[in-house]
């Protein structure tokens, strides 16, 4: 008869604790190095962004360079304007009051210049066919719904538009000048890019719609990683924590008012388009933040790239809405129960 001796009935399950160790140790070493390079490569890519300060050039407009500014800039002077009308407007108090506060927030835009060439990084490291834009801050009048104008080969920013805490925003509602700060600048930029690359045949239903702009925010996952959530949709960090700790109620008020396949359009406006607060005609609405359909759209769109992630950045902007849900395994986070 066999003797054995010296056992130890823990000895196997220890060896497994172990084993299972060293291979989670070995999946996060691996998943760093898969990073580090990933980074490597982007940072590799050779690309120098820097911004045209036309709003000082149009600030130094005289009836001497008129001529050489108007050959230089074509497109920001319709031959339908005299050349009268431009040198009366860069000499306008209001234009030099714009201008002043601009030099006197930023001096130069070098250290936004990092960021933007940053951005053209990732951006280039996902759509290698994308073409880098010629980049234009200008004076507008702090015109709010035109922050950013984004064509072809040009990118232009209405810069007076990015400065903060300000007086001279006095009057604009809070909820529209909380993310007129340059700080969300790069954000703004990411999201105009998104609008260009992503497909705007958008269903009717408020589903496709939520996933449509679910997608812009992922994009922004992707395209400034570094920026956090209330940067990219633009929320206060309270409002942040606010759908964080409600997104079960507000997932169940769309399940029971079967709103995911309606197609009223009243629905844009409570839940998608920028506003005060969301509309659930609900006391808790004054605490809501506004869009927060685009905000559960993107919690379906990230719940689904983490059921595919092999799948690119591309793959995923292209796939259906209803595929994005239905394989998302989408479930609201318990914060409470």
């Amino acid at each position: 008869m066999c003797k054995y001796k010296n056992l130890n009935p823990n000895l196997s399950l220890k060896k497994f604790i172990y084993i299972k160790l060293f291979y989670v140790f070995l999946v996060i070493i691996t998943a760093c190095d898969n990073i580090k390079n990933h980074e490597k490569e982007i940072n590799s890519i050779d690309v120098i962004i820097s911004i045209d300060r036309f709003d000082r050039v149009f600030d130094s407009l005289s009836k001497s360079n008129i001529i050489n500014t108007k050959n230089k800039y074509p497109f920001f002077f319709p031959n339908n304007f005299s050349d009268s009308f431009w040198l009366k407007k860069s000499n306008d108090t209001l234009y030099d009051l714009l201008q002043n506060a601009v030099e006197n927030k930023f001096g130069d835009l070098e250290f936004f210049e990092s960021e933007i060439t940053n951005f053209f990084k990732h951006l280039k490291y996902e759509f290698p066919g994308i073409k880098y834009p010629k980049v234009y801050s200008i004076i507008n009048n702090v015109d709010y719904e035109n922050k950013l104008i984004l064509a072809d080969s040009l990118l232009i920013i209405s810069i007076d538009s990015y400065l903060g805490n300000n007086s001279l925003y006095d009057g604009i509602p809070s909820y529209i000048k909380k993310d007129m700060d340059i700080s969300f600048l790069l954000s703004h930029i990411a999201e105009k890019y998104a609008q260009k690359l992503i497909s705007n045949n958008v269903g009717r239903d408020f589903l496709s719609k939520m996933i449509y702009y679910g997608k812009q925010l992922y994009f922004k996952d992707i395209i400034i990683p570094d920026k956090n959530d209330a940067n990219k949709i633009g929320y206060l960090q309270e409002e942040i924590n606010w759908v964080n700790e409600n997104e079960l109620f507000i997932w169940q008020y769309i399940i029971e008012k079967k709103l995911l396949y309606s197609t009223d359009h009243r629905l844009d406006e409570r839940f998608l388009l920028r506003s005060p607060f969301s509309k659930f005609y609900l006391e808790i609405d004054n605490d809501s933040p506004g869009r927060i359909g685009q905000w559960i759209g993107w919690q379906i769109v990230r719940s689904y790239s983490k059921e595919y992630p092999d799948k690119g950045l591309q793959q995923i902007l292209l796939t259906p809405a209803n595929e994005i849900f239905k394989n998302s395994k989408y479930k609201p986070k318990k914060i409470w129960q």
